[in-house]
């Protein structure tokens, strides 16, 4: 089987098993872009996630306007749509906010830690086909929780009782790209990211290295100053980039 084609099934898995969990007040809404979305993210599985990578970017999970409207991890809507040349219809969640509808490509936001990533990735390796020779981004949980009003709630805001079957979900999913992809290096996209990248490391004895990159997201500061520069200089200081060539 092609390292494409497990990618897909191990998707096609986490999504069957995350069906049947629940979760509790107060979160209300929960979608799962793994279904709904299922075409454009298998189309990016099979474009960019063919043989081994080097480098694997691990996320934490959706956001608005990025995974929830595409599909794709960090997937801010001109990243996908102009850079990754993917565009497909995109369904909708069995149950959707009426304030927080997805709208597929037509979602007029854009998605600014997606963007600041993608963008660094376009500024610095060119095509979008240069970045994923070597290099693949993920992400750890693909659910998006919402409130009652349509606030955004994180993974790690969830309490213990109800992160703990999704979790063995998530990791065991973890463990499956990376295993399938056999990266030299798994780099969480914030801290959270970092400690799932770690426990996947722990759990199959890796010999691959883990690192972390500052998280591109707006409620950063120092992501808001320069987050691109910053993220260059740590994956640099790092070793997982060369500082006299293109990654």
């Amino acid at each position: 089987m092609s390292t494409s084609a497990r990618l897909i099934q191990a998707a096609r898995d986490l999504s069957e098993g995350l069906r049947s969990l629940t979760f509790a007040p107060p979160t209300a809404y929960v979608y799962c872009p793994l279904d709904y979305a299922r075409e454009p993210h298998e189309l990016y599985l099979s474009r960019y996630g063919e043989g081994k990578k080097r480098v694997v970017f691990v996320g934490m999970n959706p956001g608005p306007f990025g995974m929830t409207q595409t599909g794709v991890p960090f997937g801010e809507i001109a990243a996908v749509r102009d850079w990754m040349k993917i565009e497909t219809p995109v369904g909708h969640p069995e149950k959707e906010h009426p304030k927080r509808r997805v709208t597929g490509f037509a979602c007029k936001n854009s998605e600014v830690s997606g963007r600041r990533l993608w963008g660094l990735f376009a500024q610095r390796f060119g095509a979008a086909e240069n970045f994923f020779k070597e290099h693949f981004v993920a992400n750890y949980c693909p659910l998006v929780f919402m409130e009652e009003g349509g606030r955004n709630r994180t993974p790690d805001k969830l309490p213990a009782h109800e992160t703990e079957a999704m979790e063995k979900l998530c990791d065991t999913h973890l463990r499956e790209v990376i295993s399938t992809l056999k990266p030299e290096w798994v780099i969480g996209v914030g801290a959270f990211a970092e400690a799932r990248a770690q426990r996947a490391k722990d759990s199959l004895a890796g010999t691959f290295k883990v690192g972390r990159v500052l998280h591109p997201s707006p409620a950063s500061p120092l992501a808001n100053r320069d987050w691109p520069g910053e993220a260059t200089k740590q994956l640099i200081k790092q070793g997982v980039w060369d500082s006299t060539d293109k990654g």
